[in-house]
């Protein structure tokens, strides 16, 4: 089997568990509400990838600890499904909800304001909906963390060319160009590729997946030959994999690539210990979905929660500081998070990534 094959038996391995483990709480509507017992609800983009498994589960040790009653739904990538969960919470009296990644942010803004209608506070991780009200949205900048892994990139590309950066072209692998990530992480990358007008960027759509990322990566391996200079995938997590067996299946050494991005997931800690990449920012998974259900409870009990222009701090959290600032997309505030780039600030092996807080999943 190759490694491809390898690695998405992996996740199939994960997701079987996932989902074997909080079967209970998807679409069949739950465990039995007990007496004025808070409920909230969540919508994932679709299972299967371990960060949305991240999310996942720590929203639901969160729940737990606070009493809450989580159910998660599959939104399965699509608008109109997540819309229809959201109509479900709002008949079923949900208390608050999560809104963990859409791929069309624009599609889903009736639904939130649905929600809004119905007075039910909105937390969004992964990516905004762009409109309505969204209380609060926890994220590391994806624009301000691609520049971060695209500045990495070039300083290594000038290494290996003799401490110049060279004529020549950029493969950038992107995921599905109607995502809210996809157009914000191309914006990032350009910022710092723009300064270089020797390099011609040349993208292809990865669509989150390996299969895709590795066709597109073998046809413009292919069609510029020995003019590419370097790699950028915008996800190693879920494309980064496929693009190095394009790579090697081309006859070419990966670290020869200068091979970066941002989301590191048990896949790319992979590629950094084999010395297929250079780098990747490990974006925070487990402690947005956490400080979501948090929110939450504060909010639903009246509790304090951040205000505009506050800074959160922990000692001990990779994400820290965090800036809450008002949204560029929504009706609301943004924790902004911090990310290291793995290895280069952080050890692949620290115990405070979540690939290894929840390694027991792959």
């Amino acid at each position: 089997m190759n490694n491809i094959g390898r690695r998405t038996v992996v996740t199939l391995v994960a997701l079987t568990l996932t989902v074997g483990t909080l079967m209970p709480l998807f679409a069949g509507g739950g465990r039995e509400r007990a007496p004025q017992q808070m409920t909230f609800g969540m919508v994932i983009k679709y299972p299967g990838t371990p960060y949305i498994e991240a999310f996942i589960y720590a929203a639901q040790a969160a729940s737990e600890e606070l009493g809450v009653r989580l159910i998660v739904r599959d939104g399965e990538g699509d608008a109109q499904t997540i819309m229809n969960h959201m109509d479900t919470f709002i008949v079923e009296e949900i208390d608050g909800f999560i809104m963990a990644g859409a791929v069309d942010q624009q599609a889903i803004v009736p639904g939130v304001m649905m929600l809004n209608d119905a007075g039910i506070p909105v937390v969004a991780i992964d990516t905004s909906p762009e409109g309505g009200k969204v209380d609060y949205f926890i994220t590391a900048d994806v624009a301000v963390q691609t520049a971060r892994a695209a500045e990495a990139f070039i300083e290594d590309v000038r290494a290996r060319h003799g401490g110049q950066v060279p004529s020549g072209v950029v493969i950038e692998i992107t995921g599905d160009v109607r995502d809210m990530y996809t157009r914000t992480a191309n914006e990032g990358f350009m910022s710092v590729l723009g300064q270089y007008p020797q390099l011609r960027v040349v993208s292809g759509d990865g669509q989150w997946n390996n299969i895709d990322a590795h066709d597109r990566t073998t046809d413009l391996l292919t069609r510029h030959g020995d003019d590419v200079v370097g790699i950028y995938v915008q996800t190693p997590d879920i494309m980064g994999p496929g693009v190095v067996e394009a790579v090697r299946g081309a006859g070419l050494n990966p670290r020869d690539f200068s091979i970066t991005g941002t989301w590191m997931g048990p896949e790319g800690q992979e590629l950094i210990r084999d010395g297929d990449v250079l780098g990747i920012v490990a974006m925070p998974a487990y402690a947005p979905a956490r400080m979501a259900v948090e929110l939450l409870h504060k909010l639903a009990t009246g509790q304090a929660v951040p205000q505009a222009g506050d800074v959160l701090t922990d000692a001990e959290a990779l994400w820290s500081p965090a800036t809450v600032t008002r949204s560029p997309f929504a009706d609301g505030l943004v924790i902004e998070m911090q990310a290291p780039i793995v290895p280069l600030e952080v050890g692949v092996e620290d115990p405070r990534l979540w690939e290894n807080r929840l390694q027991h999943l792959w």
